[in-house]
C-alpha cells in the first residue's frame, strides 16, 4: 500500500513515537509511507514574556525540531506555512490517514485519487483551548477510524454512532524499556528507600496535583518516602511541597527514562485525561507496579494485577495505594512486578503492527463496498 499520515508539527509526544514507529514496521513491509506536516509554530507571546521573566531574552523560532521521525528513513514534506493540506502537497495513495482533529477537517476534503480517509483517534481533543464543536464535527466524518484505547472506541459508538472502530492499542519497546537487573539474572525487589515516581506537568490534565497532594498524605505514614520525576522541560520547577532528597530530570533521555522507571516500588499516573497513557507500558516494562487514575487505557491494563486503579479525583485513594505496594512484604511486591512486566511483553510491536495492517485493509475494504453501492 501507499500510505499518507498527515501530521501537526513533528516532535517527541507520545503519539509521534507511535506513528514512527508503525511507519518504520509497515515499511519493511513493503508499504511506501509519506509524511506531510506543518513547520514548527514560532514561540507564543505569552511564551515569549516568560522568557524576558526570566532573563531569557527574546527566543527566536529553533533552526532544528527534534522528533521521533529523525531516526526513520521516510519520504517527507514540511509545509512552507501553517495551513490547510491541499490536493498539491501529497500524492496520490491508497490511504490517507488524519491523526489529530484538524487534520481530518483537511483530509475530508482531498480528492478520493488522494487514498482512503482514515481517521487515527489517539485522544478526544475536546480540550478548553480548541474549538469543542469542530472536534466533534470529525468524530462524524465518514472515514474509518482506528483508535488506541477501548474508550475511544466506545466513544465512537455510543456517542457518535459508528460501530466499525478498528481497535489497536499500541505497545512499549521492550528492548528499550525493562528491568536491568533482569540482564543480570538477578531477581528485582523492593528499594531501600520506599520509592515513587511520576511525570511531572503542570498541564492541569496531567492531574500532578493529584500525585503531589497523594504523597504529601502517604509521607505522614511513610516518613522516608522518597519521590523520583521527570518532566517535559518546558515546566516550571517542582514545588516546595515535595520531598527535598526528589531526584528530578527536566528532560531525561530514553536510557535515563528507564532508570527513572526501575529506581521505584510504584508509579504514578494520575492524568485526568489520557488518550492511552505509554508511561504505564514503559514503567510496566521495567518491572514497576502502577497507580492509576481511570484515564486512557489505565483500567484494562491494571485489570490484572500489575498496579491499583485508584478513584479519580481522589488523593487520598492514591495515597492508600501508595502505602499499600510499598508496605507489601518483598515478595509479594515481586510477584506483583512480575505481573506488570508480564502485562507487557505477551503484546510486541509487530502484534500492534498487524493489528494496524489489518485496520487499514478493512478500511479500503469498507471503501470498496461504498463504490460499489453507488
Amino acid at each position: 500500500m501507499k500510505i499518507t499520515f498527515v501530521l501537526p508539527t513533528l516532535g517527541l509526544a507520545g503519539g509521534m513515537r507511535v506513528l514512527s514507529i508503525y511507519t518504520e514496521l509497515l515499511q519493511k513491509r513493503g508499504h511506501k509511507i509519506f509524511i506531510v506536516s506543518q513547520p514548527p509554530g514560532q514561540p507564543t507571546l505569552i511564551q515569549q514574556l516568560r522568557s524576558l521573566l526570566r532573563g531569557r531574552g527574546w527566543q527566536s523560532a529553533p533552526k532544528k525540531h527534534h522528533s521521533h521521525f529523525d531516526k526513520v528513513d521516510v519520504e517527507t514534506r514540511v509545509l512552507e506555512t501553517n495551513r490547510p493540506i491541499t490536493d498539491l502537497d501529497v500524492p496520490d495513495a491508497d490511504i490517507i490517514m488524519a491523526t489529530w482533529w484538524e487534520t481530518a477537517e483537511w483530509v475530508a476534503k482531498l480528492s478520493p485519487s488522494k487514498g482512503t480517509k482514515v481517521y487515527f483517534l489517539q485522544h478526544y481533543e475536546a480540550f478548553e483551548y480548541v474549538p469543542k464543536g469542530r472536534v466533534e464535527a470529525t468524530w462524524r466524518l465518514p472515514m474509518h477510524k482506528i483508535a488506541v484505547a477501548q474508550w475511544l472506541t466506545d466513544l465512537a459508538r455510543n456517542e457518535y454512532g459508528d460501530l466499525s472502530v478498528s481497535l489497536v492499542p499500541p505497545t512499549v519497546d521492550t528492548k528499550q524499556f525493562y528491568d536491568p537487573q533482569s540482564r543480570s539474572k538477578q531477581p528485582r525487589g523492593k528499594q531501600l528507600v520506599p520509592t515513587v515516581g511520576i511525570y511531572y506537568s503542570t498541564t492541569p490534565w496531567k492531574g500532578c496535583d493529584i500525585a503531589l497532594k497523594a504523597l504529601s498524605i502517604a509521607a505522614k505514614k511513610i516518613p522516608n518516602l522518597r519521590l523520583v520525576a521527570f518532566g517535559s522541560g518546558d515546566d516550571r520547577p517542582l514545588p516546595h511541597l515535595v520531598p527535598e532528597d526528589t531526584e528530578y530530570n527536566k528532560e531525561p533521555t530514553q536510557d535515563q527514562l528507564r532508570e527513572f522507571y526501575s529506581k521505584c516500588d510504584a508509579w504514578l499516573f494520575s492524568s485526568r485525561s489520557e488518550g492511552f497513557g505509554l508511561p504505564i507500558l514503559e514503567a510496566m516494562a521495567c518491572g514497576t507496579p502502577v497507580i492509576g487514575t481511570p484515564a486512557g487505557a489505565a483500567p484494562e491494563l491494571l485489570a490484572g494485577g500489575g498496579g491499583i486503579l485508584v478513584k479519580p479525583e481522589d488523593p487520598e485513594d492514591m495515597a492508600k495505594a501508595i502505602e499499600q505496594i510499598c508496605q507489601l512484604p518483598d515478595a509479594e511486591w515481586r510477584a506483583m512486578s512480575e505481573t506488570a512486566l508480564e502485562t507487557v511483553i505477551n503484546y510486541t510491536w509487530e502484534d500492534a503492527t498487524n493489528l494496524f495492517e489489518a485496520a487499514l485493509y478493512t478500511a479500503l475494504e469498507r471503501q470498496a463496498q461504498l463504490t460499489n453501492k453507488m
